[in-house]
């Protein structure tokens, strides 16, 4: 009777721990904009967006890592594609807290951005950016 109830319980909380996981990635697409500023001196977004000392990011989320036609990957990023890797907003996130640590031997600079919010919020901005965006 008990395995009933606690099973039943826990098929109960299911869909609200998945929905606080999901929500707690989810970011303000506004204020990611407003971190994307630190980002623009090496990478663009948009429909003239043009690779600079990083690529173009126009459907990053969702896209295998060093993907983008013309730009010249380090070789860790490369390797990552090669593990079939996919820039999920969980591995973006990664990544962006501390890409060096991430991907060890990336030519990206950048040393991260240390806060959660500050991560899911660029990320929900780069995910308004298709790749028919380019």
């Amino acid at each position: 009777m008990i395995k009933k109830i606690l099973s039943a319980t826990c098929l109960t909380l299911l869909p609200v721990v998945a929905s606080a996981e999901s929500h707690a990635m989810a970011g303000d697409a506004e204020a990611g904009e407003k971190v994307f500023r630190k980002c623009k001196a090496c990478h663009q977004v948009g429909p003239d967006a043009k690779n600079r000392v990083g690529p173009i990011l126009n459907g990053i989320v969702g896209r295998t890592p060093a993907s983008v036609e013309g730009f010249d990957y380090s070789d860790v990023l490369q390797g990552l594609a090669d593990e079939g890797k996919t820039w999920t907003p969980e591995e973006l996130a990664a990544f962006l807290e501390k890409p060096r640590d991430y991907a060890k031997g990336t030519k990206m600079a950048f040393a991260g951005l240390r806060k959660e919010d500050d991560r899911n919020d660029v990320i929900a901005y780069l995910a308004t950016f298709s790749e028919a965006s380019e």
